[in-house]
C-alpha cells in the first residue's frame, strides 16, 4: 500500500511534470494489455497514466513497480467490491474526488485542469479514488461489525502514550509555503542569510515567493513552489509556530536559522478546526546518517525500511552513530529536525537534512499527545483512532489473501 508521503501537497505538485514518461516499454499499443489479474487486463494506458500520476504524489523510487503493484491492488480491491455487490455512488464518488482534491487547497475542477498538464486523465483519477472508496467499504461491511475495542484496550493505548490521548479540541490549522536556503558551511549560511533578508523585504505577492522557492529553495517544495499541504500548528516549533502566527495572509516570515538551513515561510491561510488532533508533547524518531553519501543512497535506505525499527536491521554492523533514535519533547528539539517532523505522518521520511558531508534519512517514528493543563483524555477519540487502526490491519491482510489467490500473468 502506498504510503501518504507528500500527499497533502499532493494536487500542487503538477508543475514539476508534463509530458509522458518515456521508460515504460509498451508493446502493442496503449491499450494493448500489460498485465492480467484474474482475466482483467491492466493496460499500458492505465499504466502510463498510473506512473504520471504516482509523479505527482511524491515521484516514490522504482516507480514502475509501484504503478503495477497499486494497479493490480486496484483491480483485486474492485473486484472483491463485486463479489460482495459494492458500489460506490455519485455522490461518494464526487465527495472523495473534493475530498483529495482538497488536500492541496484546491477544488476538483481545479484539480482536474492541473493533472490534466501532466497528461493525467479525469478518468483516471476518477479511478483511483473509486477503487480506495469502495475497498474501504468492503472493508467496513466485512470486519466493522465484529471489530471492537474494549475499554480495557483504551485504557492500555493512554498509558502507552506515557499518559496522552486523543483530545478532541479545536486548533489552528496554518498553510504556507517555503524556501530552504543551503547554510552547511559558514561561507552558504552567510550568503543565505543575505538572500533570505533580501527576499524578505522584496517579495510582495505568492506568485513572487513561488518564483524564488523554484529558483533558489533546496527543499523537495521548490517544485511546487515552495507549497505546502494545510498543517495543524502545534506540529510546529513553537518558536516557529510563534512567528507564523505573527503573520499576516501573504505575508513573509524574518529569517528563521536552523542547522543546516535558513527558512522562510509565506503564511497563505490559515483556518481553524474542530476536527484536529491532540498537541503534539515529544517526538519519537530516528535518524540515518550516510557520510559522503547522495540522495539515491538515501532513498535505497529508504526501500529497505518501511518503520523505524527496520532501520536497525539496516545499521547492522555499522558505527552505532550512524543511527540515531530518540524520543524528545518537542520544544527541545532543533529547528531543522521539528520543521521536517511536522510534515511527516507515522513511519514516513525526509532527506531534507542531508548536506555536503552526508546524506541523511529522517524517519518519524510516533508521536505522544499532549493532554493539555487539565489532563482531560477524549476516551472516544481514542477508540476510534483504534477501531481505525484495527481496519486498516485487517484490510491489510484481506488484500494480501486476495493477492495470494489470485491468477495474475504476462499477455
Amino acid at each position: 500500500m502506498i504510503g501518504r508521503v507528500g500527499l497533502a501537497a499532493a494536487a500542487v505538485a503538477i508543475l514539476v511534470l508534463s509530458g509522458a514518461d518515456g521508460s515504460m516499454a509498451q508493446q502493442g499499443g496503449p491499450f494493448a494489455p500489460r498485465l492480467f489479474v484474474n482475466d482483467k487486463a491492466i493496460t499500458n494506458y492505465e499504466m502510463d497514466q498510473r506512473i504520471q500520476f504516482l509523479r505527482l504524489l511524491g515521484n516514490p523510487p522504482d516507480i514502475e513497480k509501484v504503478a503495477l503493484d497499486g494497479l493490480i491492488d486496484d483491480r483485486l480491491r474492485l473486484d472483491e467490491a463485486e463479489r460482495l455487490g459494492i458500489t460506490v455512488s455519485d455522490e461518494q464518488l464526487k465527495e472523495g474526488m473534493e475530498e483529495f482534491a482538497a488536500r492541496g487547497d484546491l477544488d476538483v475542477d481545479q484539480f482536474v485542469v492541473l493533472i490534466g498538464q501532466a497528461g493525467v486523465s479525469e478518468e483516471s483519477f476518477r479511478d483511483f479514488v473509486k477503487s480506495g472508496l469502495a475497498w474501504r467499504e468492503v472493508v467496513r461491511a466485512k470486519y466493522g461489525p465484529r471489530t471492537q475495542v474494549t475499554d480495557a484496550e483504551i485504557d492500555r493505548a493512554v498509558q502507552s502514550a506515557a499518559g496522552g490521548g486523543p483530545a478532541a479540541t479545536a486548533g489552528t490549522q496554518v498553510l504556507l509555503s517555503e524556501i530552504v536556503l543551503r547554510a552547511d558551511t559558514p561561507d552558504y549560511r552567510r550568503d543565505a542569510l543575505a538572500l533570505a533578508r533580501q527576499l524578505t523585504g522584496s517579495i510582495d505577492s505568492a506568485d513572487a515567493f513561488a518564483a524564488a522557492a523554484r529558483k533558489y529553495s533546496v527543499s523537495r517544495s521548490r517544485d511546487q513552489g515552495g507549497r505546502m499541504g494545510w498543517m495543524p500548528l502545534s506540529k510546529l516549533p513553537p518558536s516557529v509556530a510563534g512567528q507564523v502566527l505573527a503573520l499576516g495572509p501573504g505575508k513573509v516570515s524574518e529569517p528563521i536559522e536552523m542547522d543546516n538551513a535558513i527558512v522562510l515561510f509565506q503564511l497563505r491561510s490559515i483556518r481553524e478546526d474542530r476536527a484536529e488532533g491532540p498537541k503534539t508533547a515529544a517526538v519519537d524518531y530516528a535518524k540515518f546518517i550516510i557520510p559522503g553519501g547522495t540522495l539515491a543512497q538515501a532513498m535505497k535506505v529508504r526501500m529497505r525500511a518501511d518503520t523505524c525499527d527496520d532501520l536497525y536491521g539496516v545499521a547492522r554492523g555499522l558505527p552505532p552513530e550512524r543511527l540515531v533514535r530518540e524520543t524528545r519533547q518537542v520544544a527541545d528539539l532543533p529547528p531543522d529536525v521539528a520543521q521536517e517532523l511536522a510534515k511527516l505522518d507515522d513511519n514516513e521520511v525526509s532527506y531534507a537534512l542531508g548536506n555536503a558531508r552526508a546524506a541523511v534519512v529522517l524517519m518519524l517514528c510516533g508521536r505522544t499527545p499532549d493532554l493539555g493543563e487539565d489532563g482531560a483524555i477524549d476516551r472516544e477519540a481514542v477508540r476510534r483512532q483504534l477501531f481505525g487502526q484495527r481496519l486498516a490491519g485487517y484490510a491489510d491482510s484481506y488484500l494480501a489473501e486476495l493477492k495470494a489467490d489470485a491468477i495474475i500473468r504476462e499477455p
